[in-house]
């Protein structure tokens, strides 16, 4: 691993961490605030989120592309913006930082260390509903990458916090985000069980938009990302 990729996977790991940290813990914070209503729990669990996203892109752009999901990885690697060799360092880093992420929450707030999801999350409409959220993220980044990429960060942010309310998954997007959440039973948890149709439906709907894009942009004419 070169020095500049060392950097770039660091900052990986520590821009998932903190994405993970963000959604988990605030996820703890608004279920314990919240009285029982679950609507005004995930509003400020999707706010939590949905600001997260815009500083934390922001932030890890410079360095490493603010990546952060394996699935805009893979993404980039089959569009040119990401040699294959780098692809397992940033993988493995999103991953075990999501890890991490989940685990710091849950040494702020106090409550078991790991502990196993139990939240249901199955059947089509979940899948389906990953499905969408990953094909709209990836077109929304690509889209605003090719045509200005100073709002990268923001059109993110807008679009994950839309997600969460018009998927019934509330939006994932991401399979180190869906691993990581499969260790914490709070909130914004989900069960190992249900993980892999979660990732399935997340790859499904990148390589989707990826035919999309290759369409909308020729070669000569798309940005990598």
């Amino acid at each position: 691993m070169t020095s500049s990729l060392s950097r770039r996977a660091v900052a990986e790991f520590v821009g998932t961490l903190l994405l993970v940290a963000a959604v988990v813990g605030s996820g703890i914070m608004a279920e314990r605030l919240s009285g029982g209503n679950v609507a005004l729990a995930l509003l400020a669990n999707t706010i939590a989120t949905g600001a997260a996203l815009v500083a934390l892109v922001a932030a890890f752009i410079p360095i490493s592309g603010a990546h952060l999901n394996p699935v805009v990885t893979v993404i980039s690697a089959f569009d040119g913006g990401l040699p294959w060799a780098e692809v397992p360092a940033y993988v493995f880093s999103q991953t075990t930082g999501g890890v991490a992420g989940a685990m710091t929450a849950h040494l702020m707030f106090g409550v078991p260390f790991v502990a196993i999801g139990t939240h249901v999350r199955s059947g089509p409409a979940q899948s389906f509903s990953e499905f969408i959220a990953t094909f709209g993220l990836i077109c929304t980044i690509w889209g605003a990458v090719r045509f200005r990429a100073s709002i990268v960060p923001f059109a993110v942010g807008a679009y994950i916090t839309a997600a969460y309310w018009f998927t019934a998954s509330t939006s994932f997007a991401n399979p180190a985000v869906t691993i990581a959440r499969a260790l914490t039973n709070t909130f914004s948890g989900i069960r190992p069980i249900d993980v892999p149709a979660f990732v399935a439906a997340q790859s499904v709907g990148g390589m989707g938009a990826l035919l999309l894009i290759r369409y909308w942009f020729p070669k000569s004419s798309r940005t990598p990302v």
